[in-house]
């Protein structure tokens, strides 16, 4: 459902299109051909197409109502994290760690990547943006963080981060949230 809806709205257009002078087709052949029919088959005919027409005007009020949707809620709230995790999360190691649940995994790394800062091997902004997304991960997977990296947290969390935060607390349960970080993963692997 790469299309989110927009080919399926499309096709159920038409497909509504084609049921509605489906019906009225019926109606009019029913009466052109009435001579021909006799009249409790004439009666019981003309009274199954008006209760289809009854039932396909059903469904277009629940449709135009919006109780009936091509894209339900689940697929919005899969939207919603796709897109906050492919913006929060630039490194593709740190969504693997975060949706295979590996805490311990995301502090070692964030120790080397500690000593990386301090010999020069690692750019400050590389940095400080993966160490975003691990201690953001951490966070999300139920750690604690020490004051300082909630401070370092706070000040260097950018808008893709915070809405992140926000999604993944909507939804209430962690297993959609790691479900859909292992789709960026794979992702990411391609």
């Amino acid at each position: 459902m790469a299309s989110r809806g927009t080919t399926e709205t499309s096709k159920l257009k038409q497909n509504l299109e084609g049921q509605l002078d489906r019906l009225m087709q019926q109606l009019q052949d029913l009466e052109e051909c009435r001579e021909e029919l006799d009249a409790d088959e004439y009666e019981e005919t003309k009274k199954e197409t008006l209760e289809q027409l009854s039932e396909f005007n059903d469904s277009l009020k629940k449709i135009m109502s919006g109780d009936m949707t091509l894209v339900d809620e689940l697929s919005g709230m899969q939207l919603a994290i796709q897109a906050a995790i492919s913006q929060a999360f630039k490194t593709p190691e740190v969504i693997r760690m975060f949706a295979k649940k590996q805490p311990r995994q995301l502090r070692t790394r964030l120790a080397e990547m500690d000593r990386d800062l301090m010999v020069g091997k690692l750019a400050r902004d590389l940095y400080t943006q993966q160490k975003v997304e691990i201690l953001t991960a951490l966070r999300k997977l139920g750690e604690k963080l020490t004051g300082d990296d909630e401070m370092f947290l706070s000040a260097n969390a950018g808008t893709a981060l915070s809405q992140f935060e926000r999604v993944s607390t909507d939804l209430g349960s962690g297993d959609k949230v790691f479900a859909l970080a292992s789709v960026e993963v794979e992702k990411a692997k391609q």
